[in-house]
C-alpha cells in the first residue's frame, strides 16, 4: 500500500511500531557512542546521571523507597530505553503524517530533543546543571549523542516502516 491509500489507523500503527523499534535501536547506538566517548575523556567524578536520578524518583513515587545504589545503573538504563522508545514512537508517528520531520535524516529532530530535554527539561527538573553551568564539551557531548540517536532513528524507522508497508 502507498501512503495515499493507507488508512489513518494503518499509518498510526506503522508509525508506532517503526518508531518504537527505531527508538530502542537508537538508544542502543547512543549508549555505544557515549561509552566510546567516555573512554576518551577522563571521569570528572560528576553527579549521578540524570537517568539514574529519574529512576530513583520513579521508584520513590511507586514504592516510597529509593533504589538501592547497586540497582541505580539498571534503573537508569530502563529510563533511557523507555524514554528512547517514547521519543521514537513520537518521531515515527510524526514521520507518517508529516514527513518533513525527517529533515536532515533525523538530525533536526535530534537537535530539537537535545535542546528540549538535555538543555531545558533535565535542568528544570533538577536532574542536571543549568546550561550556563555546563562547559562546552558537555554541550557537545549532548548534541553529538542526540545526533547519533536521531540518525539511527531515521535509518531504522525507514527500514521498519518500509517493511511494514509491504
Amino acid at each position: 500500500m502507498t501512503e495515499q491509500t493507507d488508512t489513518t489507523a494503518t499509518r498510526l500503527l506503522r508509525g508506532i511500531v517503526a518508531g518504537a523499534v527505531a527508538g530502542i535501536v537508537a538508544s542502543y547506538a547512543m549508549d555505544g557512542f557515549q561509552a566510546a566517548a567516555a573512554a576518551l575523556v577522563p571521569d570528572d567524578g560528576g553527579s549521578e546521571p540524570a537517568t539514574e536520578q529519574a529512576a530513583d524518583a520513579a521508584a520513590r513515587a511507586v514504592t516510597g523507597r529509593d533504589l538501592a545504589d547497586d540497582a541505580k545503573p539498571l534503573g537508569g538504563q530502563a529510563i533511557h530505553y523507555l524514554f528512547g522508545a517514547g521519543l521514537g514512537i513520537a518521531y515515527g508517528v510524526a514521520a507518517e503524517f508529516r514527513p518533513s520531520v525527517t529533515a536532515g535524516y533525523g538530525t533536526a529532530y535530534a537537535l530539537g530533543t537535545a535542546t528540549l530535554f538535555d538543555e531545558a527539561a533535565v535542568p528544570a527538573l533538577g536532574l542536571g546543571p543549568a546550561p550556563w553551568r555546563t562547559d562546552a564539551s558537555g554541550h557537545a557531548y549532548s548534541y553529538l549523542s542526540h545526533l547519533v540517536f536521531g540518525g539511527t532513528s531515521e535509518l531504522v524507522r525507514r527500514q521498519v516502516a518500509a517493511t511494514l508497508a509491504r
